[in-house]
């Protein structure tokens, strides 16, 4: 790791504060003194079966691309957005294999963003759930409106 003002690769930890599955570490450059933040998370090898069958790592970025896509111009920061994927990550971990379909990663994500916003979740759904129709879109409205009830 580098100092991202001045690229020196010394530095000193000053402050270390840990959450449930993350390690914020506060750092200070010993050449310019700058002092920035770096965030330590648990990698899970996690693999993904896909509906095709194929195997692949778990991306968290990939998950995340999906999730802002769906809450693009929604009052969400991106401080929930990562708690969200936080807490999905850490249900994954609890799982007793290192394998998991990706139907179960999107019924993760497709419960969580129902709760969080609704238009997030009927944008995340309407790629998830791959509506083919104006119909199916209108379903899945009707049922969130009768839940909201």
């Amino acid at each position: 790791m580098k100092c991202p003002f001045c690229s020196n690769d010394e530095f000193k930890v000053v402050d270390s504060r840990e959450s449930e599955d993350t390690i914020r570490r506060r750092r200070e450059c010993l050449k310019c003194e700058k002092r920035f933040t770096t965030y330590e998370r648990i990698e899970t090898d996690l693999i993904v079966i896909k509906k095709d069958g194929k195997r692949e790592p778990y991306d968290r970025e990939k998950m995340k691309r999906g999730i802002l896509r769906a809450c693009e111009k929604r009052p969400i920061s991106n401080e929930k957005i990562d708690s969200f994927i936080d807490k999905i990550e850490q249900q994954l971990r609890k799982m007793n294999s290192s394998e998991v379909k990706s139907s179960i990663i999107g019924n993760k994500v497709i419960a969580g963003l129902k709760s969080l916003d609704k238009v997030a979740y009927i944008r995340f759904a309407s790629v998830y759930k791959d509506f083919t129709d104006i119909d199916s879109f209108q379903e899945e409205l009707k049922k969130l409106i009768k839940e909201t009830r």
